[in-house]
């Protein structure tokens, strides 16, 4: 099993997972259809948390009581959390420029900002994936946010589809805004890159943040996901790095929201019954108390491998086949995805 999510808490850990869905996008679609809602949200809320985690780090530096025992400091002071925030919102405030057309987001050479800023955040989880290997393989290791993480092939196996994954991403020139300026259109990158990508990252929140998966791995990944297949062809880029950059500026804040001390007691147990070195699910321990399964860790991130390698072998056929190259021109044009995006497209 993925996730311990049956019993007595079973309807408030499924309620809340709709309640998570639900906010993202409408958040989403607050930021996404005026210009005022895109500032307050990637301008203005993130420079007043600015403000707050230099205030807690003073306060850290000076001894102050209340900056010790802020959530924020205890759980969420690791690198990864503040390099996610920052690079997501950086991306969602390029993808404005790109749709509203500001300043450099009009020139042709600015085009390909998506694709960086999204490979750059995908890379800051390939080296968490990578740490997370190196610090604990086959066993149990405590971050320095007090969370247990079980390192081992499925650390290397989801790295490698992440940096495979940069690749899948083809037609970097070729974004857009659309006709009704609320999106920034990227048509090329259809349902097949979707799945390379949710599949893959699904796969790091497991590996990697355990005690966060349910909400950052399933309904942070379902949000901008449905919104893209169902009403937002094409923006589906956009839709994730907005509900990404929203969720952790929540997380940030309110982290004992999604990692409650009860989520981090599960690891600790099974790391002590192991004798604080290698944990054997099922044999130790009753699965019952098992926050994360280290076979399951091990399962996903294969396919994630799997699903990536497909994906880049299909792009490199279809190139060969149309002699393209699919990092300048469009690969999936067949698809009526790719049709329905290009249709919303201003391509002036």
């Amino acid at each position: 099993m993925f996730f311990q999510v049956y019993g007595a808490h079973a309807l408030s850990q499924w309620g809340m997972l709709i309640v998570v869905l639900l906010g993202l996008i409408l958040l989403n679609e607050f930021a996404r259809r005026t210009k005022l809602g895109g500032i307050i949200t990637f301008l203005v809320v993130p420079v007043a948390l600015t403000a707050y985690f230099l205030a807690i780090w003073i306060g850290v530096r000076n001894g102050a009581q209340w900056a010790l025992e802020n959530q924020t400091h205890i759980y969420m002071q690791g690198w990864f959390h503040y390099a996610k925030l920052y690079a997501a919102t950086a991306g969602c405030i390029g993808f404005m420029m790109i749709k509203y057309k500001w300043g450099v987001g009009a020139k042709h050479w600015f085009k390909p900002f998506p694709f960086i800023i999204v490979g750059i955040n995908i890379l800051i989880a390939c080296v968490s994936d990578f740490e997370s290997a190196v610090m604990g393989w086959n066993k149990w290791w405590l971050t320095s946010e007090g969370v247990w993480q079980y390192g081992g092939w499925h650390n290397v196996f989801n790295g490698v589809a992440g940096l495979i994954n940069i690749f899948c991403m083809t037609a970097w020139w070729n974004v857009y805004p659309s006709k009704d300026k609320k999106d920034m259109i990227w048509a090329d990158m259809t349902w097949v890159y979707i799945l390379a990508y949710d599949v893959w990252n699904f796969a790091y929140t497991y590996n990697c943040l355990p005690t966060h998966s349910w909400y950052c791995g399933i309904a942070l990944l379902a949000a901008p996901t449905v919104a893209a297949l169902l009403w937002n062809r094409g923006g589906w880029i956009q839709n994730r790095a907005n509900t990404l950059a929203i969720w952790c500026m929540f997380a940030q804040v309110f982290p004992l929201f999604q990692e409650t001390p009860e989520g981090v007691d599960t690891i600790s147990k099974l790391y002590e019954a192991a004798g604080g070195e290698a944990a054997v699910v099922g044999t130790t321990v009753d699965p019952s108390v098992v926050a994360a399964n280290p076979t399951m860790m091990l399962v996903i991130s294969a396919l994630a491998l799997v699903i990536n390698v497909v994906t880049i072998g299909y792009i490199a056929a279809q190139a060969k086949k149309r002699h393209i190259n699919p990092y300048k021109e469009d690969v999936f044009v067949s698809q009526q995805y790719y049709k329905d995006s290009m249709a919303r497209a201003d391509v002036s």
